[in-house]
């Protein structure tokens, strides 16, 4: 095959590659996961959805292929506008509501510390307003009434932990916290089992290697070629992964990068080697 044949298959290939990422940008955009309290997966996924017809709407009118991409997704986009504004709405109360218990800690290391009463006094505040905002809108309306509830059973006994120091604010690091307490107390008392107070266990991570002679060892029986090799393999099979972590970082910038790399590549090809975008 000629070079200039070899060129045409490569930009063949490397235009069938950016299509199936967009592909891949689309049913990661329309199947997020939500992983709670701050991450709303429908949400972000709308978002992402949003930079991706950007992208299409660079593409060039006359291929085929993003023609028919970019309607379908325009039309999702539209269809879902009025609830992805209601979720958008509903998640900033979601994060006032945070910001009023100031969580997580770490986002508030610099700010004096409040009190238990300051907080209470706020968080009423806070309701009140949500109440007269969610008014006729069901998805707000449950976020205030299920607030509500539990700020009314639950609330005092919650804002504890702004009055006693090192006392965390959410459950996970209060077990952790009353975990190290108990596994403290079984040394000092000399205790066989702690099974009455926590069930606990430990895990070990066992290394073939016993020194770091013997790790380097080890590491000089693989040669060069295969480590090469090994390395290419695995750079193959991260590349779906590493993509969608850069889609995830900066959805529109990693879009209109890979509209203008397809650009690129298509008008490398001849007008007879078109015809697989039919």
């Amino acid at each position: 095959m000629s070079q200039t044949g070899i060129a045409e298959a490569d930009s063949t290939n490397e235009l069938l590659e950016i299509e199936n990422q967009f592909r891949m940008a689309i049913r990661d955009a329309v199947n997020r996961a939500t992983r709670k309290p701050f991450y709303w997966g429908g949400l972000k996924g709308y978002h992402k959805l949003e930079s991706i017809a950007q992208a299409l709407h660079c593409m060039p009118a006359k291929n085929a292929f993003f023609g028919c991409l970019c309607r379908q997704v325009d039309r999702t986009l539209e269809k879902n506008r009025p609830l992805a504004e209601m979720i958008d709405k509903t998640y900033t109360w979601f994060l006032r509501i945070a910001a009023c218990l100031r969580y997580p800690p770490g986002s508030y290391v610099n700010e004096p510390a409040p009190t238990s009463q300051q907080v209470k006094q706020e968080m009423e505040k806070l309701l009140q307003s949500l109440e007269s905002d969610a008014r006729g809108q069901v998805i707000l309306l449950s976020l205030y009434n299920g607030l509500r509830k539990r700020w009314n059973l639950f609330g005092d006994d919650l804002l504890y932990c702004y009055d006693i120091p090192g006392l965390p604010q959410d459950n996970l690091k209060v077990e952790s916290l009353f975990g190290r307490l108990r596994c403290h107390q079984r040394r000092i008392s000399g205790r066989k089992s702690t099974q009455p107070f926590r069930d606990f266990g430990h895990y070990q991570i066992l290394f073939l290697a016993e020194s770091e002679e013997q790790l380097l060892e080890q590491l000089r029986d693989v040669s060069i070629e295969d480590y090469q090799a090994q390395r290419k393999h695995q750079f193959r099979a991260e590349a779906p992964r590493k993509f969608l972590a850069r889609l995830h970082r900066d959805p529109g910038k990693v879009m209109q990068l890979l509209a203008t790399k397809h650009v690129a590549h298509f008008s490398k090809l001849p007008a007879h080697n078109l015809s697989y975008i039919a």
